[in-house]
């Protein structure tokens, strides 16, 4: 009983109901402000583990298989957070077009990860990822107005040059020639797919209680994941599966897309999209120590220089006014 006070007390402060937005070009201040930013850097130490550990259980699923059941234990505990934790009245979704435009994006951007994943590795990955803020910010623009300043613009284009300097593995022929793998063009249209995702998150809420209104877009994702995934998930046994599979299922499904959604709900309501998703740039660098923390290998000294330029882009971005 307390375990689940605690858990409703700590979702409560990331929750609560954010009114109808009507100027999408206002944004939090002070307090509100700081724990915005707070909640993108736990968002982006958190999205770091979903490339490394979801590498380790691409050994034993394919990607359709993996992302469904993936979504599927998340409906579960996503329903459980909505009406058992948190008591969320139930009630059915409004105007589900909404949320059919989101599950879809959602979906694409998780497959895509997945099925990267069997070409690349999450180092590579992960600086893909940081790809998003200026892809976000370009999204923004044109779905709800909202403008970056410059001075942003040129921290992000600054962020993304040592973002494309990892994923061309600190080879410069390779940059010249633009030799990218297959892997980071498969997830580079996920990356999209996803820098469309934050801004139509402000647009397309009408002011729904943030929990239940993540658990519908949760449950229409599973239908863009069906025609991937069913056959195969079927097939599968599911019971011979290492105990190692289901934990990182567990983190996948509990830490990396419920919890993580909702961070990511409380900062885009409160900061600019390309404010939130420039938290981004810590990915590769996160990734990176996890992966020499796993005995996976470390990165080359030549492309750990990326990503700390990267980290300082997010800096400079977090620092300038929105």
């Amino acid at each position: 009983m307390e375990s689940r006070r605690l858990v409703s007390i700590t979702v409560m402060s990331l929750t609560a109901r954010s009114p109808v937005v009507t100027d999408h070009n206002s944004y939090a201040r002070g307090l509100e402000k700081l724990r915005a930013h707070l909640a993108m850097l736990l968002f982006a130490a958190l999205i770091a583990g979903s490339f490394s550990f979801g590498g380790m259980a691409a050994r034993h699923l394919d990607a359709g298989s993996l992302t469904l059941l993936r979504y599927l234990m998340t409906v579960v505990v996503m329903g459980g957070l909505t009406f058992w934790v948190l008591r969320v009245p139930f009630s059915p979704p409004r105007a589900i077009w909404r949320f059919v435009i989101l599950g879809g994006l959602i979906a694409t951007y998780m497959l895509t990860m997945f099925i990267a994943l069997e070409f690349t590795s999450p180092v590579q990955t992960g600086a893909v990822f940081t790809l998003m803020p200026l892809i976000s910010a370009g999204f923004a623009l044109a779905f709800i107005g909202q403008r970056t300043r410059p001075v942003v613009l040129v921290a992000l284009v600054v962020a993304g040059v040592g973002a494309v300097w990892v994923i061309f593995r600190a080879d410069l022929q390779a940059m010249l020639s633009f030799d990218i793998g297959r892997g980071e063009l498969i997830f580079l249209i996920g990356v999209i797919c996803h820098g469309a995702y934050v801004p139509l998150l402000r647009k397309l809420s009408r002011g729904e209680n943030p929990v239940l209104f993540g658990f519908w877009i949760t449950v229409f994702t599973i239908p863009w994941l069906l025609p991937t995934g069913a056959r195969e998930l079927a097939s599968i046994p599911l019971t011979s599966l290492p105990l190692s599979v289901w934990g990182i299922l567990g983190y996948l499904s509990v830490v990396t897309t419920a919890f993580t959604f909702l961070l990511l709900q409380y900062a885009s309501m409160r900061l600019p999209a390309a404010k939130v998703l420039g938290y981004g740039y810590l990915t590769p660098t996160f990734v990176i120590l996890l992966e020499g923390s796993l005995g996976h290998g470390w990165a080359a000294p030549a492309v750990m220089l990326g990503a700390i330029l990267t980290s300082a882009g997010l800096i400079i971005t977090g620092l300038l006014r929105d």
